[in-house]
């Protein structure tokens, strides 16, 4: 954890709400080393928890008001307990109450709170911000109620305020790792089951969060598009193939039979999660026989698919991934 930036929320939680001890809860960013979009279509993915974390600093209230204030956007927001209601325009105030709308339409009594919301994970990088807001405000508000911490329902229970409260429908992946990753290691997650296994990175093997420049917004973009072209494939395999529940129920040898049931963008992203789904457990097998150079044959064959199949890939993000891959060709021949 960032000892300045925790100490700048706690200052910044006392200069608001006027109480100089404030309890502190965490959770930190991620990158997935691959597996993209492979989540919510009950796939592997390969994510790890990075040294950037969100920083919640908060105390209880004695009445139902959650009031939070952003240090990145120096703003204070705060609602009713009894008022939460889904919103089609979030800001990052939703991410906090949606974690608190989840877990009270789970049965939960929840307490109401002020608190300060800072941190250094980069906002719409890539390295899942508002996943980590939402871990670290699902631990906050496990304290101030008395709620047993489990972080796998925890996951679940972000996972929930980001698909029906914030509305992006996104998978379990940031979510889980934001609340379970080892230190040290990637995260082989099913995201079927929700079995998960430490995957030790070697000591020689380093791990490069490069920054493009650009931001995103799920909600704002094309995601929940995306997810819908993959239902759509999966819609049209069942028509012939009644047990197909998700794309990881489909083998490439199977899509391509059905083709001829999909628009060309709806089978390329099939195409491309499919082919997705495999690289993941491949991924962990190499880097536990010693063998990165097959590692980093997946992840460019990753890269490529995300380019070309699923087309979420960037000018800038092209530019930075052929820079990275002359330099290790450069290595190699040395």
């Amino acid at each position: 954890m960032n000892s300045k930036m925790a100490e700048l929320v706690r200052r910044r939680f006392s200069e608001q709400f006027g109480n100089a001890e404030p309890t502190v809860a965490l959770a930190p960013g991620r990158v997935n080393l691959i597996g993209e979009h492979t989540d919510y279509n009950d796939g592997y993915v390969l994510p790890m928890g990075i040294d950037r974390h969100v920083i919640v600093a908060f105390a209880p209230r004695d009445d139902r008001v959650w009031r939070a204030h952003s240090v990145d956007f120096g703003a204070t927001k705060e609602a009713g307990l009894d008022d939460l209601q889904p919103v089609t325009t979030p800001g990052w105030f939703d991410y906090v109450v949606g974690v608190v709308w989840a877990m009270s339409e789970e049965g939960e009594q929840v307490s109401g709170a002020d608190l300060v919301v800072g941190g250094d994970v980069p906002i719409g990088a890539g390295l899942s911000s508002s996943a980590a807001l939402e871990l670290a405000v699902a631990r906050a508000l496990c304290h101030l109620s008395r709620i047993e911490w489990d972080p796998k329902r925890m996951a679940l229970t972000g996972q929930r305020a980001e698909n029906e409260y914030v509305g992006v429908r996104c998978g379990i992946m940031d979510q889980l790792a934001a609340a379970v990753s080892p230190s040290g290691s990637a995260l082989l997650l099913d995201c079927r089951s929700l079995e998960t296994a430490a995957v030790p990175l070697p000591d020689s093997l380093s791990v490069v969060v490069m920054d493009t420049g650009i931001r995103r917004s799920l909600a704002a973009g094309a995601y929940n598009d995306r997810r819908r072209s993959c239902e759509a494939a999966v819609a049209a395999v069942r028509e012939h193939y009644p047990g197909v529940n998700a794309l990881r129920d489909v083998d490439r040898a199977r899509l391509a039979k059905m083709e001829h049931l999909m628009d060309p963008v709806t089978y390329n992203r099939a195409k491309h999660v499919v082919a997705e789904i495999e690289r993941p457990p491949a991924f962990a097998e190499a880097i536990a026989a010693g063998n990165p150079a097959t590692a980093g044959e997946l992840m460019n064959a990753s890269h490529e698919s995300l380019r070309d199949l699923y087309e979420v890939s960037s000018e800038e993000l092209d530019l930075i991934t052929s820079l990275a891959q002359a330099v290790g060709n450069m290595e190699m021949q040395c």
